[in-house]
C-alpha cells in the first residue's frame, strides 16, 4: 500500500524507554525525583542569584540564563515521558510532536552557547583581570544572550520547517521517548537528504563553533596558570575547570553521538540512552557543578536559609 501523508495521520506512537513493564514504577519514580531535582535546584540558583546582590556579575548571569534553559530543556521531554509511563498510554499529537521538537532544539542549543558565553567569562577573569570589568560589561552580556538565543531559534526554526515539509507512514511508531529530530526523519517516507545535510553543515557549525570557544579558553586558562605555578592555584583551578570541562565534555559527547553517529548504530537503545544523558541528567547536574560548589552561592545559600528562618521564627 502506498503510505499517507503525514496531513492525514493526527498523532505518533511512542515505543519508551527500553524497559520491562515491572520496572515501570521504579523507573516512574527515579525520573520524577530527578525532575523535581532539576527544576528545584535550578530555581534556586535563579533566585539566589536575583536576591544576592554580591552575585550580580557576568558568570552569574550567564548560570542564570544557562539554569532557566535547563529547566525548560528538561520540562519539554521529562513531563510527557512520565505521563505516558502512568497513563500507559505513548501517543502524541502530530502538532504536540512537531511542538517539543522545536522547543527541545532550542533550549539544547541555547545550552551550547551559553556554556561558550560562561568559558569565555573566565578566561577573560583570568588571563586578562585587569581588563575584567572593561571586556565584561553588562551591554556586553546582554548582547551575548540575545545572540544566542537569535541562533538558538534560527536553527530550531530552520530543521522545524524542512521536517513538516516531510511525508510519514501512516500509523507511524517513533523509537524513541520523545520527539527527537533524527528518529523522526528515520520515520520519514521523504527523501531526508537536505534534511541530513542541514543536520551536518549548520548543525555542526554550531556543535564546533561553541566547543572550540570553550577548549580555547580553557587552554589560554591552563597556560595563564602554569605561568605563575602554585600548588593551591593549580589546585583551585583544576577543580573549577575540571568539573565544567566534565559536563560539557558529558553534553556534547552525548550530542555528538546522536546526532552525527547515530546512523553507524544497531541499535536505538544506545541513542535513547544518550538522549536520556542530555536531556534529563545533564541539566540535573548542572546546579551542582556550577553552584552548590560555588563558595559564593553557598553563603548567598546560607543567608537565605537564615533570613526564611528568622521570618519563621517571628512569625
Amino acid at each position: 500500500m502506498r503510505p499517507q501523508n503525514q496531513s492525514r495521520v493526527s498523532k505518533f506512537l511512542f515505543q519508551g524507554l527500553p524497559i520491562q513493564p515491572d520496572q515501570q514504577n521504579m523507573f516512574f519514580a527515579l525520573f520524577l525525583s530527578v525532575y523535581l531535582t532539576t527544576v528545584l535546584g535550578n530555581l534556586l540558583i535563579i533566585l539566589l542569584i536575583r536576591l544576592d546582590s554580591r552575585l550580580h556579575t557576568p558568570m552569574y548571569f550567564f548560570l542564570s540564563h544557562l539554569a532557566f534553559s535547563d529547566i525548560s530543556l528538561s520540562s519539554v521531554t521529562v513531563p510527557k515521558m512520565l505521563m505516558n509511563m502512568q497513563t500507559k498510554q505513548q501517543s502524541i499529537l502530530y502538532v504536540e510532536c512537531i511542538s517539543q521538537m522545536c522547543f527541545f532544539l532550542v533550549f539544547a542549543c541555547l545550552d551550547h552557547f551559553l556554556l561558550a558565553a560562561m568559558a569565555y567569562d573566565r578566561y577573560v577573569a583570568i588571563c586578562r583581570p585587569l581588563q575584567y570589568t572593561i571586556v565584561m560589561r553588562h551591554e556586553l552580556c546582554v548582547l551575548l544572550v540575545a545572540v544566542s538565543w537569535f541562533f538558538s531559534c534560527a536553527q530550531a526554526l530552520l530543521h522545524t520547517f524542512l521536517l513538516v515539509q516531510l511525508s510519514f507512514c501512516a500509523y507511524s511508531s517513533i523509537p524513541h521517548f520523545f520527539c527527537d529530530l533524527t528518529a523522526l526523519l528515520k520515520m520519514s517516507c521523504s527523501d531526508v537528504s537536505l534534511n541530513e545535510l542541514v543536520i551536518f553543515t549548520e548543525g555542526g557549525m554550531l556543535f564546533i563553533l561553541p566547543l572550540s570557544s570553550i577548549l580555547g579558553s580553557y587552554i589560554h586558562i591552563g597556560t595563564t596558570i602554569l605561568k605563575v605555578p602554585s600548588t593551591k592555584r593549580l589546585f583551585k583551578a583544576f577543580s573549577t575547570c575540571g568539573s565544567h570541562l566534565f559536563a560539557v565534555s558529558l553534553y556534547y559527547v552525548t550530542l555528538a553521538a546522536v546526532y552525527f553517529f547515530s546512523s553507524s548504530w544497531g541499535s536505538n537503545n544506545k541513542d535513547i540512552i544518550a538522549s536520556v544523558m542530555y536531556a534529563v541528567v545533564t541539566p540535573m547536574l548542572n546546579p551542582f557543578i556550577y553552584s552548590l560548589r560555588n563558595r559564593d552561592i553557598k553563603q548567598a545559600l546560607e543567608i537565605f536559609v537564615n533570613r526564611l528562618s528568622s521570618l519563621s521564627d517571628n512569625n
